[in-house]
């Protein structure tokens, strides 16, 4: 194929962060690899056979769609869990394929009980409950009349976990409203221990907490973010180093994302580049162009501020991000030519562009603009980047 970028995904990095986060959580603590959003949009199906050839065996996903779509990349003995949507036909396939889902209102219990009893076979269910986060879960005070309901049909429901959703584990400015949260989930636990059969894994921390709030871990952390090499914030990632006394990032990321240069012009002084007069060369400017537009995952709010590494330095962009090409400043970079190879995200020469400065410089978080990279772009794994 033609491709106008390419997505690397490293071996080496994922490896190390796995092994991370594994020290983190303990041993007692079973690892949950979230990729719901095309798996922060290092494409669900390379990224996963990745992680499962280093040691992954559950998967959490957002939707029966990205089940449906996982299930068709992973080997077998791996473990699919959705968090969020699946409904109707979509719960009946999830209870038909042994894939555990979350249950967080009455109907979608019923609509469990029932297509367990159609197949003849037991609907794997966790038990969200509501702590503070005000989305899905059961309110505590309904969580006793929940477990006695699956009791009461224990040849179609199987109660695989109980469960709850931090709201911003990642700033101290959410302390009272996550050790609320800590406190509520502990009395559904309490409550869920009186009632038999007992679920069997409690779950609460995601990333952030399991980096700022070690007494979320139970049974099981459901990790997204941390695992692709980026911390969920600056403040988590400051608190987690100064707390352990660390002086080099113990992350790596899994991501390079990386295109081509397809043309150099000069500009003279006094000329504009691109649409509009967004930017106007002071003085005789080499502008090279890469093929790299918001079409194709790079933000329109990148337009002067953005950069790309190209030959191991950095180049400001130039002039409005264009639906299909971004043009950049080369001036001080010896020897540009068509072909060179542009990073969008990532190292090169010793030299990084990140997501985060990226994000910063865009007011996207590092989820937002992960997730916007189109499927379409080609995912590969590497062992590691060069």
């Amino acid at each position: 194929m033609f491709n106008v970028s390419t997505i690397e995904l490293s071996t080496e990095a994922l490896r190390q962060n796995l092994a991370f986060i594994r020290k983190v959580i303990g041993a007692d603590t079973k690892l949950c690899s979230v990729v719901k959003g095309n798996a922060y949009g290092h494409g669900i199906g390379t990224f996963t056979a990745l992680a499962q050839r280093l040691g992954a065996e559950l998967f959490a996903v957002y939707s029966a769609s990205e089940a449906y779509e996982l299930k068709k990349q992973l080997q077998n003995g791996a473990q699919i869990y959705i968090m969020g949507d699946a409904d109707g036909n979509a719960l009946d396939w999830a209870v038909e394929h042994d894939i555990s889902f979350n249950i967080f209102e009455k109907n979608r219990l019923s609509q469990a009980i029932h297509a367990g009893k159609a197949q003849g076979k037991k609907a794997l269910v966790h038990i969200e409950v509501e702590t503070g986060m005000h989305r899905t879960g059961f309110p505590i005070t309904e969580l006793p009349d929940v477990l006695e309901l699956c009791r009461a049909y224990p040849e179609v429901i199987e109660i695989k976990g109980i469960c709850s959703h931090l709201a911003g584990a990642e700033s101290q400015d959410n302390r009272l409203r996550i050790d609320a949260q800590k406190t509520r989930f502990k009395e559904a636990i309490t409550i869920s221990g009186l009632h038999e059969p007992r679920p069997a894994i409690c779950h609460l921390a995601c990333s952030a907490g399991i980096l700022n709030e070690p007494d979320t871990l139970y049974d099981m952390a459901r990790v997204g973010i941390l695992h692709y090499g980026f911390w969920p914030n600056g403040e988590t990632r400051e608190r987690f180093m100064k707390a352990h006394k660390l002086k080099e990032d113990p992350l790596m990321r899994v991501i390079r994302w990386w295109s081509r240069v397809m043309s150099v012009a000069t500009v003279p002084a006094g000329g504009f580049v691109g649409y509009g007069n967004d930017f106007q060369a002071q003085v005789e400017t080499r502008i090279a162009t890469i093929p790299m537009g918001y079409a194709y995952g790079y933000a329109r709010s990148l337009s002067n501020t953005g950069h790309v590494l190209v030959r191991g330095k950095k180049a400001p962009v130039r002039g409005i991000v264009n639906m299909n090409c971004i043009t950049v400043d080369v001036t001080g970079i010896e020897g540009v030519e068509k072909g060179d190879e542009a990073v969008l995200i990532g190292t090169q020469d010793g030299n990084s562009i990140s997501v985060a400065s990226f994000g910063d410089l865009s007011d996207q978080l590092n989820y937002e603009l992960l997730t916007r990279l189109p499927h379409s772009i080609p995912r590969v794994v590497v062992e590691k980047h060069h």
